[in-house]
């Protein structure tokens, strides 16, 4: 999102709806959600790092938001909350030369005394970040995303998007950059209304589209899946049916092995017909290998109508489910924190559903006790664990990721191990995904600080580890480089 319209749209809010407090706040690993109060409309800001640095404003029943709401920890609102919640906004900071943004909030504490905050957000790609800093209050530190330090950003020039601004507007450009200027957005009706229905178009291709092309693709395989157990089942059936006939012809030479026993090469029969017995084996041993492979032949076809049976249920309850609406968006991402309630996978356990479930057996722990083992971000839908350090770094490798799942390491320098999740079995993914999950690696590396570097990609399958083998040092079977610069 270029600086201009980032300014544009905060300050035409201020303008708008200043006065509306905000209600709550969430924070995810890619994201930060302002809900504002009002009894007209349940509008909400969402602040997105990643996959793009943007400012988008969202109904609160829309499923982009609930889906990033869903994503964020447990914990988020009661670390955020106490602090946001209640403020309003009263001032817009910014130059339209620079993609930051600083949203001056006041807020009255229980004690009466109003509190000035600044939430700070830095909308550059591959650098987005967001802090919050008291201007009169001492507050702890919150961010998310990549720090940045608290002072305004002071730019030499003007950038493109400023110069295209400029262009455009001329004489006007003060009132566009006020946010008085609808035009600045394509649409209709107020410059609010353009944003929350551009907000929903961005929302549709950054957040819900990924989600949906994760959905295309479970229908895909699962189609793919079903029609070669037919295939194969059918392949079955007409090798079983072709070693049927073989029962009547060993019950024919059986009948005649009183004057036909040793026979060899073909056998005639009283009626004068001829068999034509299996090579280098005798009348008697050729009616107990007839005999043997139609009563196996028999026995398969039993088991393939079973199993015939079972894939006309799974064709019919997958046929349903698409008359029903199709599937569902897949469930987002949820980190768990310390503050669950009993019954589920136990207090203080963090990490995935996945985590939880193997949560008995060690698994996204570290060995110290101090956490997890790894650090979890979400690319294009796909979720990405990063390893904490090298006994992290094989915990991860090998008892947290699944033989599909992808694996990343810069090559010939230390650093953590990098796993993309693969619960759709994908052979391949998309490249972007890929690129990014390596320029992870690479900054996550001691090679952070250099330029373009060689990133290995391999399967889990393929990494083994022998035993004395040093903590998170691995032997790659096959794999493929990839070469990026390191980026956070």
């Amino acid at each position: 999102m270029d600086g201009p319209l980032l300014l544009a749209l905060s300050r035409a809010w201020l303008t708008q709806r200043g006065e509306v407090p905000v209600d709550a706040a969430w924070a995810s690993g890619r994201a930060l959600g302002l809900k504002w109060a009002g009894r007209r409309e349940a509008l909400g800001w969402v602040l997105l790092l990643q996959p793009r640095p943007e400012l988008w404003l969202l109904g609160l029943d829309h499923p982009a938001w609930v889906r990033l709401q869903g994503e964020a920890p447990k914990d988020s609102a009661k670390l955020w909350g106490p602090w946001l919640q209640g403020a309003r906004l009263r001032a817009v900071e910014g130059d339209p030369r620079e993609r930051w943004l600083g949203l001056v909030l006041q807020r009255r504490a229980i004690t009466g005394r109003l509190e000035t905050l600044r939430l700070s957000f830095q909308a550059i790609p591959g650098r987005a970040g967001i802090r919050v800093d008291g201007q009169d209050v001492q507050l702890p530190r919150l961010g998310l995303g990549v720090p940045f330090p608290a002072t305004q950003p002071e730019p030499f020039e003007d950038p493109p998007p400023l110069r295209r601004w400029r262009e455009r507007w001329g004489e006007g450009l003060d009132r566009a950059l006020a946010g008085l200027e609808p035009d600045v957005l394509e649409g209709e009706g107020d410059l609010l209304a353009r944003h929350r229905a551009w907000s929903e178009a961005r929302a549709e291709a950054l957040v819900l589209g990924p989600a949906l092309a994760a959905v295309a693709r479970k229908l895909q395989a699962e189609s793919a899946r079903l029609e070669r157990l037919g295939q194969a089942l059918a392949r079955d059936r007409a090798r079983h049916l072709e070693q049927l006939p073989l029962k009547v012809q060993a019950s024919r030479l059986s009948a005649e092995l009183y004057r036909l026993k040793g026979a060899t090469g073909e056998a005639l029969l009283l009626d004068g017909s001829r068999l034509e017995l299996p090579h280098g084996t005798s009348a008697e041993q050729a009616v107990q290998v007839w005999f043997k492979i139609a009563k196996k032949a028999e026995r398969g076809l039993v088991r393939v109508a079973e199993l015939e049976a079972e894939l006309a249920r799974e064709r019919a309850a997958w046929a349903r489910r698409q008359e029903e609406g199709g599937l569902a968006l897949p469930p987002p991402f949820t980190r768990q924190t310390k503050g669950q309630a009993k019954g589920e996978a136990g207090a203080g356990t963090k990490g995935t559903k996945r985590m939880q479930d193997e949560g008995s057996k060690g698994k996204g722990k570290r060995q110290d006790g101090k956490g997890q083992a790894f650090r979890s971000v979400m690319v294009d839908g796909f979720e990405v664990l990063i390893g904490k350090g090298d006994a992290e770094n094989d915990q991860l490798t090998f008892k947290v990721a699944d033989n599909t799942d992808f694996w990343l390491h810069v090559a010939s320098v230390p650093g953590s191990h990098v796993v993309i999740r693969n619960p759709d079995k994908l052979s391949e993914l998309p490249r972007p995904v890929l690129e990014r999950a390596a320029e992870l690696a690479a900054f996550h590396s001691k090679a952070r600080d250099g330029g373009k570097v060689e990133v290995h990609l391999a399967r889990i399958a393929d990494i083994s580890k022998p035993r004395g083998f040093a903590p998170g040092k691995v032997i790659l079977k096959k794999w493929i480089g990839i070469r990026v610069y390191p980026k956070p």
